[in-house]
């Protein structure tokens, strides 16, 4: 039966993936951002390297959706259309680039910038411009894979209280995996043989989004703020590491 699901996978690797799904989607929810590094972190040290950004991107789109739909009514909705355009400028650009970027370039330009904004006060054309975050993040996810951090710093910079932030991340993330999603599959990346992987990692994320619901009811607007920057800042920290052990 697991072979239906582990696409190829050992079973001690697939059933700490779908445990590291349930975990990455409870982090995201109950302190804002973190899960889907994390999983793309863990998922870089057992996956096919062709196979990990579009599958991670399927994995994260589900989890995503899910999520939005469990918070729907706390989305804060006046900068979607404009994020959307942006993606979908973004993500057809990186698609369009025959020359990778420099993966560690990346990670480094995109932990600087997430400190800077931490440490400082988000930039205040952060918040008036969805459509050029959106064109800058989904670029970069064509190529670093999980760039929530820096979509979670356009979150930040709303000021929403913490329910709407996880509900207004999560819709502005579904509209980014999903461009990606669709691009890499114009590009011929064939998702058949992990549609059951897919599902289960899917699954697993809707029960930690669940279970990390219960943790943001219970946090105050302040808490989530102080818990939120902290995760960014240690994130970011992994990122520059990762990019100049990659580039030297």
């Amino acid at each position: 039966m697991i072979e239906l699901f582990s696409a190829g996978l050992e079973p001690p690797v697939f059933w700490a993936l779908i445990a590291v799904s349930f975990i990455s989607s409870f982090i995201t929810v109950a302190l804002g951002i973190g899960g889907g590094a994390l999983l793309l972190a863990v998922m870089a040290s057992v996956m096919p390297p062709l196979a990990l950004i579009p599958v991670h991107g399927v994995i994260q789109t589900g989890s995503n959706v899910l999520r939005m739909a469990v918070l729907i009514r706390h989305v804060h909705w006046p900068p979607v259309a404009l994020f959307l355009l942006g993606t979908v400028i973004g993500v057809a650009c990186g698609g369009s680039v025959v020359v990778n970027l420099p993966p560690g370039a990346i990670m480094i330009g995109v932990g600087g910038f997430v400190i800077w904004s931490v440490l400082a006060r988000p930039p205040a054309w952060l918040s008036r411009l969805p459509l050029v975050t959106g064109l800058i993040s989904s670029f970069l996810t064509m190529f670093f894979g999980a760039t929530g951090v820096f979509v979670a710093n356009f979150t930040k910079s709303l000021n929403l209280p913490r329910q709407s932030h996880v509900a207004s991340h999560a819709a502005f993330m579904t509209l980014q995996h999903l461009a990606k999603v669709l691009v890499f599959g114009i590009l011929g990346f064939a998702f058949g043989p992990w549609l059951g992987f897919l599902l289960v990692m899917i699954l697993a994320g809707f029960l930690g989004t669940l279970a990390g619901r219960l943790v943001l009811t219970r946090l105050t607007d302040t808490s989530f703020r102080r818990a939120l920057d902290v995760v960014l800042i240690l994130i970011s920290i992994r990122l520059i590491w990762m990019g100049l052990r990659s580039l030297f």
